[in-house]
């Protein structure tokens, strides 16, 4: 890791040395998308350029990777929240990851899991709402998962077959 010159502040300590010390520390506590990394280092003060540095060097020690960031992302997501793959997409996305690391995330998504998640999502809040109308129920459950993230499609060819 290379060390930055910077003049001393009015506190007498190197902004550039402090700056790397804390964003060591943030990347070793979980995975970072680049522009979090990008937003913290100037927070801390630091200029485009001693930021772009940083971030290069962060990148090169391995302490940044955006693949494993994404696949991280998503399967927490998944697992932990059970969002759906539209709404982790979409955070991704505003995260700056590239496509191709979204869809290297995306891809760590078991399939069959997938569908049982949604499956459990359609059961669990079809047995929470009380409606006679069955297409009003069907419609608030759908919308629920929906919103979760899940495709339109799969959720209401689910809820379809499971309330009848």
């Amino acid at each position: 890791m290379k060390k930055f010159k910077q003049p001393a502040n009015q506190h007498g300590k190197n902004t550039t040395q402090n700056a790397l010390n804390k964003i060591f520390r943030f990347c070793a506590y979980q995975e970072r998308s680049h522009s979090e990394v990008k937003t913290k280092l100037f927070e801390y003060g630091l200029g485009s350029a001693e930021v772009d540095a940083i971030l290069s060097d962060l990148i090169t020690e391995g302490f940044l990777n955006e693949e494993r960031f994404a696949k991280a992302f998503a399967g927490g997501k998944f697992r932990i929240t059970k969002w759906g793959k539209l709404k982790i997409q979409r955070e991704l996305e505003s995260s700056g990851v590239s496509p191709r690391n979204i869809a290297s995330g995306l891809a760590e998504i078991d399939r069959s899991e997938y569908s049982k998640t949604l499956l459990g999502l359609v059961k669990k809040k079809s047995n929470q709402i009380i409606e006679e109308n069955i297409f009003k129920k069907k419609n608030k459950v759908a919308r629920f998962v929906i919103g979760k993230g899940y495709e339109p499609v799969l959720v209401w060819e689910i809820v379809n077959d499971f309330i009848a």
